[in-house]
This record gives structure tokens, sequence and C-alpha cells, in this order.
């Protein structure tokens, strides 16, 4: 029996929790837990995406279980953090950023939400509003606008409106800010020390622009951050001070909040599955993301239900959650509709010329000429890590370099070992190009590799690791990759003006 009544509807405590399934089909088990649990919101994560029609089918199946006020949500921000790869690739939010033009920025959202209604997704984890003003953040880096607050502001809002206007719900994140942080939130439980007064100058200046007005963000998602000055027990998932107070008091929010995935380390370790899903509503939040096994995501929900049962959650505040949720999906309807192949054709042109127009050179980069012999040193391959898309694979970093003459390419297992820079015998006189393909920064020492070229294929702030002329990407679509052969072919000029200080040092003296 439904523990509670609304208007026109019954109440559960699944109706509040979004979980994720296993698999690229919805295999019987799994649909009969999203029915017996009454769960109405599903996460998709690369693995549950396989070919473009299995992915519809996919989404069918689920919209059949889950009921017409299904949300089904992924991470699409663009860049390396996307999940249908097979849909026109957007770049990156700092590739946007140095390109610094609105109008590209809600073209780009519009697209994106285009290729995602097609498929049925009526939810979409982006943009994100991180302000990266931190250069050895380990996990926003290039899926911020850059380090200017009015800058991520505007962009973000442009890119918002595309999306809205096509169709598919944003959810703005981290909130208040995962900028700042040298730890990523994923395996361990981050720290920034600032005051309300200091976030207000800086990492909620963007969330304070996209949550109001006459049209705010439908959807944020929170940070699992400590802000011991705000609360010193508990990150801003579970903090009623950040959640409540400062959310949707002071900033006057009345939209959903989702949390980030409760399985990640720095809340899952400390407080569980179950623990934090209730937590998470009592500090402000609508809707738990309890990523897991199935017995962690049924514990999940009845936390929830004991919660109610036993007072420590009020009947109050589920309703208005689900009031909200209800809304949500009321709006973005999971409604597939045509994406005719011209306007497919048109929005990947959109996205390629959106990658080129933010290539970027550093230090006086220029491309090799055609003849002259080259040593190209990459990293063999680069397994996802679980938030980005796999990097980029030594074949494709050779296919890079297909129209010059003379190129030794060598891969080595671990790009940051001081030893990947020894070169073999045979290898003197040529030019020496280090293509970066992995998001890791390189050690302290590295600034002396001798290095005549650097690609920074991902992480934009390894540029500043090597003292040597820099070419960066923001990214390793398919898109960027296009536009760097094309520079690389003496083929594209690159523009001017950077989302975040980049500064290409001198190479030490021998």
């Amino acid at each position: 029996m439904p523990l509670l009544r609304m208007p026109n509807s019954a109440f559960h405590p699944g109706h509040l929790v979004m979980v994720d399934i296993p698999g690229r089909t919805l295999d019987s088990d799994t649909a009969a837990f999203l029915r017996r649990h009454h769960i109405r919101a599903v996460c998709l994560f690369r693995r549950n995406l396989g070919t473009e029609a299995e992915v519809r089918r996919l989404i069918a199946d689920l919209h059949d279980v889950l009921g017409p006020h299904a949300l089904i949500g992924i991470d699409q921000e663009g860049g390396s953090v996307v999940r249908a790869t097979f849909l026109p690739q957007a770049p990156a939010a700092m590739a946007l950023g140095a390109i610094d033009d609105e109008a590209v920025a809600e073209a780009v959202g519009a697209a994106v939400a285009r290729g995602l209604r097609s498929l049925g997704i009526n939810w979409n984890f982006a943009p994100v509003l991180d302000v990266n003003n931190n250069p050895a953040n380990p996990v926003i880096g290039e899926r911020s606008f850059g380090a200017d607050p009015a800058r991520v502001s505007r962009l973000a809002a442009a890119w918002m409106r595309g999306s809205l206007r096509e169709g598919v719900a944003c959810c703005v994140k981290h909130f208040p800010g995962h900028g700042d942080t040298h730890v990523d939130s994923h395996h361990a439980l981050p720290m920034v020390d600032k005051s309300m007064a200091e976030l207000e100058a800086l990492e909620l200046l963007p969330f304070r622009m996209l949550l109001s007005g006459p049209d705010p963000a439908p959807a944020v998602m929170t940070a699992h951050i400590v802000y011991p000055r705000i609360d010193a027990n508990h990150p801003a998932t579970l903090s009623r001070p950040l959640l409540t107070t400062v959310l949707r008091e002071a900033m006057g929010y009345d939209g959903v909040v989702i949390t980030d995935a409760l399985f990640m380390k720095a809340v899952h370790e400390r407080w569980g599955h179950a623990r934090a899903a209730v937590m998470a509503l009592q500090a402000g939040a609508d809707m738990p993301l309890a990523q897991g096994s199935v017995h962690e995501q049924s514990l999940a929900v009845q936390a929830i239900e004991a919660a109610l049962r036993e007072g420590d959650l009020m009947p109050a505040q589920v309703l208005r959650a689900q009031a909200r949720l209800q809304a949500l999906s009321q709006r973005f309807p999971v409604a597939p509709r045509p994406y005719p192949s011209d306007e497919r054709a048109a929005d990947d042109v959109l996205m390629r010329q959106a990658w080129a127009r933010g290539l970027r050179a550093l230090g006086g980069a220029t491309p090799p000429a055609l003849d002259q012999p080259l040593e190209v040193v990459t990293q063999a391959s680069v397994a996802s890590d679980g938030v980005s898309e796999a990097g980029v694979p030594a074949d494709r970093v050779a296919a890079l370099f297909a129209r010059h003459a003379d190129v030794h390419l060598r891969t080595v297992p671990d790009l940051t070992d001081p030893a990947a820079l020894e070169s073999p015998p045979g290898y003197t006189g040529r030019l020496r190009v280090l293509v970066s393909n992995q998001r890791r920064r390189y050690p302290a020492a590295a600034a002396g590799w001798p290095v005549d070229l650097h690609l920074v294929l991902w992480n934009p702030f390894q540029a500043e690791d090597i003292a040597a002329p820099a070419l960066v990407s923001w990214g390793y679509a398919e898109g960027a990759l296009d536009a760097v052969r094309r520079w690389l072919a003496g083929e594209l000029d690159v523009g001017t003006g950077l989302p975040v200080p980049l500064c290409i040092h001198p190479r030490p003296a021998p």
C-alpha cells in the first residue's frame, strides 16, 4: 500500500530515487525491480549505450516500465564527458569558453538537446557551472567554461537556453561549486575552506544567475564537497545549511535538486547509500542518485520508507519533492521525435566548426613542415576513468600526422613516466612532438623534458607542465582531432583569447 496519497496519484518512496541499470537491454529482473519499487528515474551511462537502434529500444522499454512521468537522465556535457558518442559530439565547455560567443554556445546546447530528444532522453546533467580557478583540479578541467564567473554564467545560460528550447531539461552542477578543489570526489572527500562571502564572490555567481529569473534552470546537482565554515560535518549533498538555508531560502530556488551519485567514495564510504539518501532529502534535496548494486538501490528506497514511518522525514518534505519531480517530467516528457538527416548533418558541421574555432596555439607554436622528420611520443591507450570517455588511442594519434612524410610514432605505457622521453637510437635530429592524451598532470621534472611541440588533447593545464610551444584542443572528439589535423597540415589558423590563464614557461637551461 502507498504511504501517502497525492490528489491524483499514489506516492511511493521509489518515486524520489534515481537508479542506474546494468547492460544495454532491459532484462526481466531489472524491469521487475523497477516496477516493484515504483522507480520513475534512471540514469544511463556509457555501458548502457550500444548502437543507436539499441539505445532507442532500451529507452522505449524503460518508458514502458517507468510510466508516463519517467525521467531518463544522462551526462552529455560535451568534450570528454559524453555518453551517446554516436550523436554529433559537442565541444567541451572550455572550448566554448575560448570562443566566448553566446550564439555559438546556445546553438551547441540546442544541438545536443536535439540529439538526446531524438532518443527519448529528457534530462541532461549539464551544463557545468563550476568556475575552474584551480589548475590542479583533477576532475573539472575543460568541463568548465573557464576561470571567470561572468563568462561561465553567460555561456552556460546561453547553452541552457538552447537545450530548453529543444525540450530537454538541464541540470546545472555542481552546487555550490566544484572548481576550486584538488581532490576528485569520486575517490575522496574534498574540502574547500571558504567563507560564505568568498563563495558569493566567485562560485555562487553562476548559480545565482541560472537559478533565478523568469526561466531558471529546472534542476541543479549537488557537490560532494565539505565547506567547513558553513557546515563542518557534511558535504553539500547532505548539508541542510547549504541546500535549505542557502539554496532554497536565501536564493529562493524551487526547482529540482538532485544529488551527485551516492556511490562516489566521498559519500558512500562515510554514510552509505541508505543513510545518505535520507540525509540528502532531510537537507533539502528532492532526488538521491542511488547508483550502485540492486541491493544498495533497494536499501535507499527502503530507508526513505522507514524514515517516513519513523518520523525522520516529514510527509510535507516528500510531497514537495514529488511535486517538483512531477512538474519536471510534465514539462519535459519522454517523447522521442525525428532527427532528420539534414538537421543532424548540420549539427555535426556546427560542432566541428566550434571545435576548430576553439583551437589555441601557445608559446609561438607553429605546425611543423610536412617534410620535417618527426618523433611523435604518446601514450598507447587511455582507459575511461568512469567520468570521461576513454582517451585517444595511438592509432588515432598517428592519423593526425597523415600528411607528414617522415613520422616515427613511439608509444609508451605511461606518458607521465620520465622515461617516456628517453628516445632510442635512431631518433636523433627529429623534431619531437609530445601528444598528451590523458587527464593526469605531469611531474614537476617534466618542465625540463626535451620537447619541441606539445599537442594537448585533454587536460589544458598540461600545457604548463612542459616548457614547449603547445597546441590546446580542449578535448579529443572527432571534431577536435579533425581541427588538430588541419592545423598540423597548415590548413587552419587559430584564434586568440583563453578561458583560463595558461602560460608556457621557458625551458630550463641544461
